[in-house]
């Protein structure tokens, strides 16, 4: 008998191994047919490792960020040839989309500061494939308010795509702790402190504030924000790295790539290495564990409150899982769930998937929770004007109130990418302020033609890439941030 079960398993391994390798070669044939790999696929800045920035302070840091963008203007810039040189690359110097031809290169680090002594210190973190210029609104938001805001450049961004080829997850932990640790120096210890993470620096955000539980000489927040937050990816990034393998053989270098994609956005990468989906789902693995066993040993009741905002329907990130694997195991703290439903007008309603539109309900069931929910959707059925609907922690009723925005007209619902932007953004606003120029206005492109044309996918220009609702959001962060400095002595 135990030579039959070893021998169906030894079958049934041998057939497992065919089909990967068989997918792994049409992958990889496939792969070898796409566009070639540029110089900034090749070429990898230097960064300081997750060992070096965990005693380095914050000018050995910028000294190693001008470090990495010079290698980048020496190794790519100045060698681009030919069809290089064109003005939809964000790598050459001459196209409207180069960032050092801009006021302020948002690819970098930057520190907001406000005319007084601050009133409080944030710490922003962006997400993956990104750069600083996604929180740059909520940054200057908290320094209107009188705080100081430090957006760090994680390792591996706002340089080019192969930075994220090499990086390991542990050196965005160790540049996260780095930059708390420049901020609470400049502001002190007596003014409360928020973190704020958007995407894969949501996930950041909530491994720093576990870690700051366990271990005294880490700053502990007294709030977190987090914005479509990584805390679960889907299933395919969990096995990405796989698809790398083909890899290491030089001839199909192309395989470790998810995405090879002409970059002509100044401060988000198109281009998407296998490297940085298994870096992510690494990240989001080791914090789910993280709060599972927190939640077990009774000591998420030390977490600051948590104010999240969350589109119904995520491409990226999963939503069931920072409900699940995240607000599941929270106190009753304070903390608040803000999901942006669907566009529910009439007129979608016969395009709509049936599961994008049983999204919400299927979120959240009719159960009492720990924590307080917001739920921002039409008013009606035949209206575009949204109501908050809030249920209060241990409640099931929940009251309606207006909040004076609205669905644009076409818009049927936000996307992962639209929530940290306000619809005046220059580069991604449905309404840019024409006094920002950043070479091309992507939010508010609207595209009519035959397929095959651009240089991208259409549906990459036709995701919502602002937040009709980003004035909402700002009034959330102010009640976090009045209730903060209540809490202070």
């Amino acid at each position: 008998m135990k030579l039959k079960v070893a021998g169906i398993l030894k079958r049934g391994a041998l057939i497992l191994a065919v089909v990967l390798v068989t997918f792994l070669a049409v992958r990889t044939w496939d792969k070898q047919r796409g566009p070639p790999l540029e110089p900034w696929h090749t070429q990898v800045p230097p960064e300081l490792s997750g060992a070096q920035l965990r005693d380095a302070d914050w000018d050995e840091w910028l000294a190693a960020e001008d470090a990495a963008f010079a290698d980048v203007l020496k190794s790519v810039t100045a060698k681009l040839e030919g069809v290089q040189r064109n003005t939809a690359n964000r790598y050459f110097e001459g196209s409207p989309l180069h960032p050092a031809r801009f006021a302020h290169d948002w690819n970098r680090s930057y520190v907001l500061e406000p005319d007084a002594p601050p009133a409080g210190v944030v710490v922003l973190l962006h997400g993956l494939t990104d750069s600083p210029y996604s929180l740059r609104h909520v940054a200057g938001h908290y320094r209107d308010r009188g705080w100081l805001a430090l957006g760090i450049r994680l390792p591996g961004h706002g340089t080019v795509p192969a930075g994220l080829a090499r990086v390991d997850w542990q050196d965005w932990v160790a540049a996260t702790r780095l930059a708390v640790r420049e901020a609470r120096g400049r502001a002190g210890p007596e003014v409360p402190f928020h973190l704020v993470g958007y995407s894969n620096g949501g996930a950041l955000a909530m491994q720093y504030a576990l870690d700051a539980l366990e271990d005294p000489a880490l700053a502990r927040p007294d709030r977190i924000v987090l914005i479509s937050p990584m805390i679960g990816v889907t299933a395919f990034a969990r096995f990405a790295g796989v698809l790398g393998w083909p890899a290491a053989i030089p001839a199909f270098a192309k395989a470790a790539w998810l995405g090879i994609e002409p970059e002509y956005n100044p401060f988000k990468y198109n281009s998407f290495p296998v490297n940085a989906a298994r870096q992510s789902s690494l990240l989001s693995r080791a914090l789910q564990a993280q709060v599972l066993e927190a939640a077990e040993e009774d000591r998420l009741t030390g977490l600051p409150p948590l104010t999240t905002f969350q589109s119904v329907v995520d491409a990226t990130v999963s939503v069931d899982a920072i409900i699940a694997a995240l607000y599941a195991h929270l106190p009753a703290n304070g903390s608040e769930l803000v999901l942006f439903d669907i566009n529910r007008q009439a007129r979608f309603g016969l395009v709509l998937r049936p599961e994008s539109a049983a999204a919400l309900g299927r979120l959240l069931p009719a159960e009492r929770r720990r924590y307080r929910t917001a739920v921002i959707t039409n008013a009606g059925a035949d209206s575009g004007e949204a109501v908050e609907q809030v249920t209060e922690p241990g409640k099931l009723d929940s009251r309606s109130r207006p909040v004076g925005l609205g669905y644009p007209f076409g818009v049927f619902s936000l996307s992962h990418v639209a929530v940290p932007f306000p619809v005046s953004d220059g580069l991604y606003g449905l309404e840019p302020d024409p006094g920002e120029d950043f070479g091309i206005r992507l939010g508010a492109l609207a595209l009519r033609g035959e397929r095959g044309v651009l240089i991208t996918s259409q549906e990459s220009l036709t995701r919502l890439q602002s937040n009709p609702f980003f004035p909402y959001l700002l009034e959330r962060i102010d009640e976090g941030i009045d209730a903060s400095a209540a809490a202070r002595p």
